[in-house]
């Protein structure tokens, strides 16, 4: 059964008919669905790529964003249910990390889950949030900060008038995380991998580590060679630890 009528929040970049499963990707914030732009060559042939397009980016540019994560999740939610005619498992970098767990504790009230989640870059969501937030900054400082997260390239932060265009959805994707309030429930039923970038100065390993409470069923942790955007860096090596832990979920 082919996936449901395309809709704003979910893109296929290569339809895959044949597909036993999907892998619906979270972007950081500020990114987009283009984030996970190549990745299905790095996937079994058999699982078909979807990311996530928040509005406030990509084909959604003028459409404000969301600057809180429960609403966010419930949207994606409703988003997501025409397109669970098949298994399907979740990945998420940093603010996508956070957005899929809350996603899965969602659609587990609708009876449904994730075959696995995959958590990268970001620290388990009960740790405490241990920087002051930077949302509401003036913008000088607002853009010094994120010069320091080193997730925005130097010639986008350079331009000021392509900063004027992506500042509100930046800062609304820091106040989504930075207003996020973790409320306790029991852990997940699917398994979770986790992955860091061993020079990520704000994430640890500890702070990855702690997503195991998150779950009943099997957890693993994989650093690997970059800062905390060493999803791009460290692509090769995260795309064949994908490949092989959803290998063995259609296997199942």
């Amino acid at each position: 059964m082919p996936m449901a009528a395309p809709n704003s929040w979910i893109t296929c970049p290569c339809p895959n008919p044949q597909a036993t499963l999907r892998l619906f990707c979270f972007p950081y914030a500020g990114g987009g669905a283009l984030t996970f732009r190549g990745w299905e060559a790095h996937l079994p042939a058999t699982v078909e790529l979807c990311p996530i397009e928040l509005p406030g980016r990509g084909m959604r540019l003028r459409e404000p964003p969301f600057d809180r994560l429960a609403p966010l999740a419930e949207a994606i939610v409703e988003a997501l249910l025409p397109c669970l005619d098949k298994p399907f498992a979740f990945f998420g970098h940093s603010m996508g990390a956070l957005l899929s767990f809350e996603v899965a504790r969602r659609l587990r009230r609708l009876q449904r889950q994730p075959g696995q989640l995959f958590i990268s870059g970001r620290r388990a969501p009960q740790w405490p949030d241990p920087d002051p937030p930077i949302h509401a900054l003036p913008e000088a400082e607002f853009i010094a900060e994120l010069r320091r997260l080193n997730g925005t390239p130097a010639a986008v932060l350079e331009n000021r008038e392509l900063m004027q265009l992506l500042l509100p959805t930046l800062r609304a994707d820091f106040a989504v995380l930075e207003t996020y309030g973790y409320e306790p429930a029991p852990p997940l039923n699917c398994p979770i991998a986790a992955f860091g970038g061993l020079q990520d100065p704000d994430v640890t390993c500890e702070m990855l580590e702690a997503w195991r409470q998150q779950t009943c069923s099997g957890f693993s942790l994989q650093m690997l060679p970059g800062d905390h955007f060493f999803l791009h860096a460290a692509q090769p090596m995260l795309g064949q630890a994908l490949h092989r832990a959803l290998a063995s979920l259609i296997s199942l």
